[in-house]
């Protein structure tokens, strides 16, 4: 067992744990309404909070499901915008408005994306304008879903790493739920380089599928050391996959998962990447997003440089076939 991210919460642990326990009786029990929409839902999460994957592998899915004739759109919490209000994406808009995830699964995926507080009256709008599409088989994919439990769906996708099975409960650690909550998922997806995992899984008695992903950075060329600065919610891995891949860092920044950048930030970032004689900047593409015109702030004797981050499936087209099949059997 990892030791607690937050050791000093750990008197409010048993209080958190108690409240999960209420809310997973008020769903099971039908004291929680659950909305349940005119297309099937497949819903994309994790166990812990944040830095599993979850964006990369909706864009991958909306991608497979897309080029097997589906009409398919996103819906998203929009964590971070400053508007309420449910609305659909605008490819060419601001994480401001929009939250930065979704605004890089419309950009990367090409479908619809569509965000509200309550995902339920996101979908709703989804289906409102897909009315006037042409018929097709359609699909609604829930970004970090799994704990948005007012919101039927047909399948759960549950990312679990090595990391989730020793963690704690928050606010002690990272887990939003106990492990148990594995047994609502359908698929459990999981890191191909962590066997483990599926051993602890079949251990515990599961035997419903598992994907194994691969992560893999499309790294671009940088002809010197570079600098690095990202704000996500476990940036060490960040700087060690670019470190991984040959790339000699020398200065690391790390701020907030979901930060908002600032002018003073930017001069931050040039400052101490001068100093450390780097000869580009290299972010995330969640970060690039959350940037918008303030990237121009950077100097450009020191190009920014994105690293975007893709998932793979092993043995992807029987997965997704797999995932068709249960789609419209629910449809």
């Amino acid at each position: 067992m990892m030791r607690a991210a937050r050791p000093l919460l750990w008197p409010l642990v048993p209080l958190y744990r108690l409240a999960t326990a209420l809310r997973e009786f008020e769903f099971r029990s039908g004291f929680k309404r659950v909305c349940r929409l005119g297309w099937p839902v497949v819903s994309v999460g994790n166990l812990s909070a944040g830095g599993a994957g979850k964006t990369p592998l909706t864009i991958a899915l909306a991608r497979g499901l897309a080029a097997r004739g589906f009409a398919v759109d996103v819906l998203s919490r929009g964590y971070g915008r400053k508007s309420k209000r449910a609305a659909r994406v605008d490819a060419q808009g601001s994480a401001e408005n929009f939250g930065d995830e979704p605004l890089l699964i419309a950009r990367s995926a090409g479908v619809p994306v569509y965000v509200a507080a309550e995902r339920c009256i996101a979908g709703l709008l989804a289906e409102l304008d897909g009315m006037m599409a042409t018929p097709s088989a359609r699909v609604h994919l829930l970004d970090d879903g799994f704990q948005h439990r007012q919101l039927h769906r047909a399948i759960d996708i549950l990312l679990v790493s090595r990391r989730d099975l020793s963690d704690h409960l928050l606010p002690a650690g990272n887990l939003r739920e106990p492990l148990r909550a594995i047994e609502r998922a359908q698929v459990i997806a999981i890191p191909a380089e962590e066997p483990e995992v599926a051993e602890w899984l079949a251990a515990h008695g599961w035997r419903g599928a598992i994907w194994r992903l691969r992560r893999r950075m499309e790294l671009p060329a940088v002809a010197g050391p570079a600098a690095a600065f990202c704000g996500i919610a476990r940036p060490e891995q960040f700087f060690a996959r670019i470190e991984a891949a040959g790339v000699r860092l020398t200065a690391r920044i790390a701020f907030g998962d979901h930060h908002r950048y600032t002018e003073r930030d930017l001069a931050r970032i040039a400052s101490v990447a001068r100093d450390a004689g780097a000869t580009a900047i290299l972010t995330t593409e969640k970060d690039r997003v959350r940037l918008g015109p303030l990237a121009a702030r950077l100097p450009a004797s020191m190009p920014l440089q994105t690293v975007p981050l893709r998932i793979e499936i092993e043995d992807e087209a029987a997965a997704i076939a797999a995932l068709v099949c249960r789609v419209r059997a629910s449809a």
